[in-house]
């Protein structure tokens, strides 16, 4: 059975072509992902640096110095140290809830200019710290503005992409978090060698510099059209902007669907109530399923923690650090390579070979580890190298796959009615699921031991079955015509036909 991979398209593609309006355009605001890229790769090194443990977490700094005889696997297990990682988190997971209505009410713009500021103040802030409060304080701003840019970016790259290169455009935005934690890991490598134990505050400080290019860039963002019409109830305005973008004035298709979808999503009063409705059933499950499996991968694991777990191995200070920016270097050049393949082969074969990808390394690196490192001690600088090329390994396969797709794919399958108020499901589920994983992943560490890896690669085997049965195809299908996948779908369709014909014969009406 095919398992419903052929899932056909209307056809239709509207007039345009990418321009360098739309180019300069997009670019400012996936830059809202350098964001999310810097602080996941800041928070990783800056909690691996003995000044900042020393001056903040002393207990967790007397377990790595072996003052108390800890297991290799346990001494970094600090509920309080966690609590600088994932205080962000749980910040960003209640700021997207009113993100969503900014966005929804206000546009796409001003959501991005909020993130941006907040970010901003953020960074001073956590710079500046001389205390834990000080510290968790900027950590909890860094993460509204977290909520704000992962609501409201995906969407503005979907809605101003041509549809033919949607899913290259929404690559962008992982392509912005992976080169954010290049840079942070490239920060921190350099940062570590500062005199002075004050290298700790540039790391942290420096996350203002991306944030700041966000909030000024997205003063000078045009809306999108999708949001034009939306909220400010503008046919030309929203066209003008479509003929820009488009480079062609011929753009009278594109622009009555716009309105169409607009005149659905004004009838909807309650866009979450609405949600629940069985006709967005499969929306519903994907907006939960694909963002909980996309950080259910043991991505931040790695990108939290890659210093932390070769400090375990036995790795110096510097090594560690160097190592990971070695990983997010891959993991950025296979996000790249997305980019080229996503439009070409579509989205299901990238998840599948990725899920391979990622699969194969965590078994390996569980089992080398499981055998070969104990409570003390640690691997040999053979099997240190080993463990780095199969996380190297896995970091190009979520490159590839669950990294830009997990943002491309619900960035896209949304109608405009729902759209705001499912995207801010999807960023909810991230970012408590990033909430969680770093705030157990130190505790799972230090009781599964080398297991962990095995129980991240469950779950990769577990979401590869899921893409393969569940997620149809969405290569080049407008965006304004989604829902034609999920009436072709062999399972879906069973869920949302009645619902579609009836819609289609009051449409007809």
């Amino acid at each position: 059975m095919a398992v419903g991979v052929a899932i056909k398209s209307d056809g239709k593609q509207y007039n345009g072509k990418i321009t360098l309006f739309v180019l300069l355009s997009c670019m400012v605001a996936a830059s809202g992902g350098i964001i999310f890229g810097y602080d996941v790769g800041i928070s990783g090194g800056v909690t691996s640096m003995e000044p900042f443990l020393k001056k903040f977490f002393p207990g967790v700094y007397r377990k790595m110095n072996g003052d108390i005889k800890t297991s290799n696997y346990c001494k970094f297990d600090s509920q309080v140290l966690t609590s600088f990682t994932s205080s962000l988190y749980i910040a960003g997971l209640i700021s997207s809830f009113f993100a969503a209505m900014v966005t929804r009410d206000y546009g796409r713009k001003p959501s991005i200019l909020i993130g941006g500021i907040a970010y901003v103040f953020g960074a001073a802030l956590g710079g500046a710290a001389v205390n834990i409060y000080m510290l968790l304080l900027g950590r909890i701003l860094l993460g509204i503005g977290l909520g704000f840019t992962n609501q409201s970016v995906p969407l503005y790259l979907s809605e101003m992409a041509p549809s033919k290169y949607r899913g290259a455009f929404n690559v962008a935005f992982q392509i912005c978090v992976s080169i954010g934690y290049f840079m942070a890991t490239l920060i921190n490598y350099g940062t570590v060698q500062i005199k002075g134990g004050y290298g700790w505050r540039i790391s942290i400080a420096m996350a203002g510099a991306p944030a700041a290019v966000v909030a000024i860039g997205a003063i000078f963002l045009p809306e999108t059209p999708n949001s034009l019409i939306q909220h400010c109830g503008d046919p030309q305005r929203a066209k003008k902007v479509l003929q820009k973008i488009r480079g062609t004035d011929d753009v009278q298709a594109e622009l009555d669907d716009l309105i169409e979808a607009s005149q659905a999503s004004r009838a909807i009063k309650h866009p979450f109530r609405n949600l629940m409705q069985r006709k967005y059933r499969p929306q519903l499950v994907m907006s939960v399923a694909i963002p909980f499996f996309q950080q259910i991968t043991g991505i931040n694991v790695i990108s939290f923690y890659a210093p932390l777990i070769f400090l375990t191995m036995g790795s110096g200070e510097s090594a560690s650090l160097l190592s990971a920016t070695v990983t997010g270097v891959i993991g950025a050049t296979f996000t790249l390579i997305t980019v080229i393949l996503v439009d070409k082969l579509g989205r299901r074969p990238l998840f599948h070979v990725g899920g391979l990808q990622m699969f194969i390394p965590q078994m390996l690196i569980g089992g080398i580890m499981a055998a070969k490192l104990g409570d003390e001690g640690g691997l040999s600088k053979g099997y240190a190298l080993v463990i780095l090329v199969l996380i190297s390994t896995y970091m190009a396969g979520f490159g590839l796959s669950w990294g830009p797709l997990g943002w491309v794919v619900t960035s896209e399958i949304f109608p405009l009615e729902i759209r705001s108020a499912a995207q801010s499901i999807v960023v909810a589920v991230n970012l408590s699921m990033t909430f969680i994983i770093a705030q157990v992943f130190l505790a799972m560490l230090c009781h599964l031991k080398a297991g962990i890896f095995f129980f991240f690669g469950a779950w990769v085997l577990v979401m590869s079955i899921f893409v393969f049965f569940l997620l149809p195809e969405t290569k080049n299908i407008p965006i304004e015509k989604m829902e034609k996948i999920w009436g072709e779908h062999f399972f879906w369709k069973r869920i949302v036909g009645d619902s579609l014909t009836e819609n289609n014969k009051i449409e007809a009406a």
